[in-house]
C-alpha cells in the first residue's frame, strides 16, 4: 500500500475551493447535493484508511485477539512508520467513532425534545407554538412532518411574509435537508479538514429553500424581506441541529441572493471556469480517495490472508 493508504486522509484538502466557489456560482440544489456527495464519500475513505492502519497497530499490541501472523513483518511493511502510525490509528479511529457517535445522539435527542415539546397538540402540518421568543423550524419524522413556528415570529412578519416562511419551511421538509446536514456533520466528525464543507452546505441547504419559497410565493422580494425580519428579531432556532427560517449561513447575503437575478439551475458547471474547475477537482479528489481506500482494503485483506494461518 505504501504512502498511498495516507491519501484518504489529506485529500479532503481539494474539497475546499469548491466549498465557497459552489456558495456563490452553483445553484443551491447543485451545491448541496455536491457537497454533500464529495464529503460523504471522503469521509468514509478516511475512516477506511484509519481502520486499515489500524489493524496493523493493534495487532502489534500484547494480548490482542487478533491472529499472530498479523503483525508479522510482512504486513507491518505494508503501511510506512507502522510502530507510530499503526499505535496512533488506534486513539484517532476511536476519536472518530465516538465523535460520530454523539453527533448522532445528539441528532435524536433534539428531535425527540422537539416532539415532546408538541405533545398534546394537534397532529397538524402547522405547529403554532405560543413563546415570546421569535423562531422557526422544520421537524422531519414521526406520524408527519411539521413546520414549528412560535407566534412571535409571526406577529413580526406580514401574511405575505408568513406564506413565504411557511414555504421555506416546507421547501425544508420537501427537500429532506436534515438528511444533507446530517451527512456533512458526521464527516466533519469523522475527518476535520472537511469542516468548511459542512459550513458551506449549512448555507447552501437555506438558500435552496429560499429559492424553492421564492417560486412558491411568486416574489423574491418577499422571501428577503421575510428573511430580514426574522433575522432582527431572531438570531438562531432553539436547536442548531433544526433547520431554521433565519439560520444557518449570513443573513445579508441570503437576502442580496434574493434581490438579484434567480441563479441558473444546470446541474453541473462547464469545465472551463473557477467553479467547473473547483467542481472538476473535487469530484476528481473524491474518485482518487475511493480508488485509494479500495486499493488498500484489498491489498490489506489479501496481505492478510496470506499471514493468517489456515
Amino acid at each position: 500500500m505504501g504512502v498511498f493508504v495516507f491519501l484518504p486522509l489529506v485529500l479532503p484538502l481539494t474539497a475546499w475551493p469548491i466549498a465557497r466557489l459552489a456558495e456563490q456560482h452553483l445553484h443551491p440544489r447543485t451545491a448541496t447535493r455536491l457537497l454533500t456527495g464529495v464529503a460523504a464519500v471522503m469521509a468514509a475513505c478516511s475512516t477506511l484508511c484509519l481502520g486499515l492502519v489500524m489493524v496493523v497497530g493493534t495487532a502489534q499490541l500484547p494480548g490482542n485477539p487478533l491472529p499472530d501472523g498479523w503483525s508479522d513483518p510482512e504486513v507491518r511493511e505494508a503501511v510506512p512508520y507502522d510502530e507510530v502510525v499503526g499505535k496512533a490509528a488506534i486513539p484517532a479511529l476511536c476519536a472518530v467513532l465516538v465523535a460520530c457517535g454523539r453527533t448522532l445522539w445528539r441528532h435524536r435527542r433534539v428531535h425527540r425534545r422537539a416532539r415532546r415539546a408538541l405533545a398534546g397538540l394537534r397532529e397538524t402540518a402547522v405547529a403554532v407554538l405560543p413563546d415570546d421568543a421569535p423562531y422557526a423550524y422544520a421537524l422531519p419524522g414521526g406520524r408527519r412532518d411539521r413546520v414549528v413556528v412560535s407566534t412571535a415570529l409571526l406577529d413580526c412578519l406580514e401574511p405575505a411574509e408568513r406564506r413565504a416562511l411557511f414555504a421555506h419551511e416546507r421547501a425544508h421538509l420537501a427537500a429532506r435537508h436534515h438528511r444533507f446536514l446530517l451527512a456533512v456533520r458526521l464527516a466533519a466528525r469523522a475527518n476535520p479538514f472537511l469542516r468548511p464543507l459542512r459550513t458551506a452546505v449549512s448555507y447552501t441547504a437555506e438558500r435552496w429553500a429560499d429559492e424553492d419559497a421564492a417560486q412558491a410565493v411568486g416574489s423574491r422580494r418577499t422571501v428577503a424581506r421575510a428573511i430580514g425580519k426574522a433575522a432582527l428579531a431572531s438570531r438562531s432556532t432553539p436547536e442548531a441541529v433544526l433547520a431554521g427560517f433565519a439560520a444557518a449561513g449570513p443573513v445579508p447575503r441570503r437576502v442580496a441572493a434574493l434581490l438579484g437575478p434567480a441563479p441558473a439551475a444546470r446541474r453541473w458547471p462547464p469545465l472551463f471556469t473557477s467553479v467547473g474547475v473547483a467542481a472538476w477537482g473535487a469530484a476528481a479528489g473524491a474518485a482518487v480517495s475511493a480508488m485509494s481506500s479500495a486499493n488498500s482494503a484489498v491489498t490489506m485483506v489479501l496481505i492478510l490472508r496470506a499471514a493468517t494461518p489456515l
